[in-house]
């Protein structure tokens, strides 16, 4: 039995990914579930790598999954997820792979089984279209990059 608040997702265990663990959450808390490598890889400085997990789901209709980087290895190493987050759509069905690159200054090993990213299922909404002669005006207006400041070194 699942909560009001568990949605099951399918999941299916590639041959390479056989004797790994499956997404979990860390904590009773946690909003992502770390997903494990199903492959050694090295990134070098400045390397992108798409990481195989071993692992093909069935995303419920009106969900995606999320891949997010995990914030010890952004923070000790430079290595992230370069289109966070990025998108797992519920009408794939290949294996999920984690694209990560090393922004670090070193060489980045990873190893079968090490933690490499977090994985959420979120809602999906659908939006549609309404196209129109003008908009509502704003205190914002068309304001763009930097325009609401915040950043006190260059004076905003």
């Amino acid at each position: 039995m699942h909560s009001a608040s568990e949605v099951p997702v399918r999941v299916r265990r590639l041959p390479h990914g056989e004797g790994l663990d499956l997404p979990v959450y860390a904590t009773a808390g946690a909003a992502g579930m770390d997903v494990v490598s199903a492959e050694d890889v090295t990134l070098a400085p400045g390397a992108r790598h798409a990481v195989a997990t071993g692992l093909a789901v069935a995303i419920p209709a009106g969900f995606e999954i999320q891949v997010r980087p995990r914030s010890g290895l952004a923070l000790k190493h430079g290595i992230t997820v370069p289109n966070t987050p990025g998108t797992i759509d519920s009408d794939y069905r290949g294996e999920l792979k984690v694209i990560l690159i090393n922004h670090g200054a070193d060489p980045f090993a990873i190893r079968r089984g090490d933690r490499v990213a977090q994985l959420v299922l979120a809602p999906v909404t659908r939006g549609t279209w309404l196209e129109v002669t003008e908009l509502d005006e704003t205190d914002r207006g068309a304001g763009g990059f930097g325009s609401t400041g915040g950043v006190v070194s260059l004076g905003s």
